[in-house]
């Protein structure tokens, strides 16, 4: 053989090694990463090649799946009642990313979660069975907050505060997943949703945290009883009126100009909403204190789950004392969550003890056997004392029966509240935010819920904007509902 004849022959052995390499690279390396690219159509036609598992409410099925035509994915996902349980459940499409329960379990969904492989699929490699997911939504609870928040712009959740069950999440306006699941129309749908100057696509219960107002007062009380400020809330405090901040030549204003707010106890304080008291009281106590506290109640978590990951309240830092005073009543850069407010009133009514809110009761495989039991998987934290949460239930209590809260009052259920309308835009020119957040328990079967209402805008004039005219009737609704 020739110089040049072996040259090549070596040559051509080295591209056909080069090309094993690479080819047994791309099987077993490359392989996995190739076969999850989002751009790999034979994984969206597995996916819809049979029907979806199901997301469950009360026992019965909110979701399904069709069959399609004219199309290589043979299935599409339905939906029951979707305005009613959009925040629920969110949507999976054969054209975009699933959200809310739809995209934290999708795995489980579709059959591919390894929880669902039987050692025969392991082997065959065959997709299993679809799973299930069932929810803690009370079907009763989620329809009367979404019917009391109608046309308004808004959200609410309901928390059964011995369990940590969320009842309902209710977000408006809301929007049909039905019309997003469908890869031929679904373009044309999301063009419309992300258009709407009201953002139906945006879950206002869990993850648009915004101004509290007056409902983190609740919070702020709580710090100075905790930190013994004040024995008890019937002692009076330390508050003068007017109040300046300090640094400033402001006043901080109350909204009512005949309310006792001059050294008020901090029962009297929450009844008409003092914000002199509570100003007040965050510029005594301090920031990191006030911030301790909000922290415990779970202000400032990046990581909420729910098991939908909801976006964190901010209780800020680094403010001077003046800005302190303004975060005592819920404005600066203090946001929250309808989801957070609720988690407030939750535990001041189970005596100080936070019990980790869930959404999901547990996750079943296509037989119904149960794979995981999130009701069993809680976590209880203690918040406050008990005795600071009944000094703060009582005050809560007066707030409904004879302060700003009263539209909240049900005959037959022990109700404590506080009402928040909290400041919008610059200097206050957009209409307030309205809030309300509320425990529950009725006096004859003992059950117990608390809600927290958020009406970011509606028809009312801007006079007639405030947590006890817009949100606390909301939270009346959904707590007749809870506890009847």
């Amino acid at each position: 053989m020739n110089k040049t004849i072996r040259r090549a022959s070596v040559f051509a052995l080295l591209l056909v090694l080069a090309l094993l390499v690479r080819a047994t690279w791309l099987q077993y390396y490359d392989g996995q990463a190739l076969a999850d690219d989002n751009d790999n159509r034979r994984n969206v036609i597995a996916t819809y090649s049979r029907p979806l598992g199901n997301i469950i409410v009360a026992g019965e099925a909110i979701t399904g799946s069709t069959r399609t035509k004219g199309s290589d994915l043979a299935y599409k996902r339905t939906y029951t009642d979707g305005r009613l349980y959009a925040a629920v459940t969110g949507y999976a499409s054969q054209a975009y990313a699933p959200t809310q329960l739809e995209g934290i379990y999708t795995d489980l969904l579709n059959g591919t979660d390894d929880q669902l492989k039987t050692v025969m699929d392991t082997v065959t490699g065959r997709r299993a069975d679809p799973g299930d997911v069932v929810t803690t939504i009370d079907p009763a609870v989620q329809k009367a907050g979404y019917r009391a928040l109608g046309g308004t712009k808004g959200a609410a959740v309901a928390l059964d505060p011995k369990t940590g069950k969320i009842l309902a999440v209710v977000s408006t306006p809301s929007y049909d997943p039905s019309t997003l699941t469908d890869a031929g129309t679904a373009g044309t749908a999301w063009q419309r949703l992300n258009a709407d100057k009201d953002k139906p696509l945006t879950n206002r219960a869990l993850r648009q945290p915004l101004p509290p107002g007056s409902t983190f007062k609740l919070v702020v009380a709580a710090a100075a009883l905790e930190d013994g400020l004040y024995e008890n809330v019937d002692e009076p405090t330390d508050s003068p009126q007017p109040y300046i901040m300090p640094g400033t030549v402001r006043e901080l204003p109350n909204e009512s100009k005949s309310a006792p707010c001059r050294n008020a106890s901090l029962r009297v304080a929450l009844r008409y909403s003092c914000n002199n008291v509570f100003g007040h009281l965050a510029v005594q106590l301090g920031q990191d204190k006030v911030r301790a506290m909000a922290e415990k109640f779970g202000f400032n978590d990046e990581e909420q789950d729910v098991p939908v990951r909801a976006y964190p309240s901010v209780y800020p830092s680094g403010m001077d004392k003046s800005q302190t005073a303004l975060s005592g009543i819920g404005q600066f850069n203090v946001t929250a969550t309808p989801l957070q407010m609720a988690m407030v009133s939750a535990a001041i009514a189970n005596g100080g003890k936070l019990v980790s809110p869930h959404m999901v009761a547990r996750i079943t495989d296509g037989g119904g056997d149960v794979l995981k039991d999130y009701d069993d998987d809680t976590d209880t934290k203690e918040i406050i004392g008990s005795r600071t949460a009944e000094q703060l239930r009582s005050a809560m209590e007066t707030v409904v029966k004879d302060g700003t809260g009263t539209n909240a009052l049900i005959d037959g259920v022990t109700v404590g509240g506080k009402t928040g309308t909290a400041q919008h835009g610059e200097n206050n020119d957009k209409s307030p935010y309205a809030w309300f957040t509320s425990y529950g328990k009725s006096d004859g079967n003992g059950r117990e819920v608390a809600v927290a209402v958020m009406v970011e805008q509606s028809d009312a004039a801007r006079s007639e904007v405030s947590g006890n005219g817009l949100a606390a009737p909301v939270a009346k609704a959904m707590m007749q509902a809870a506890l009847k």
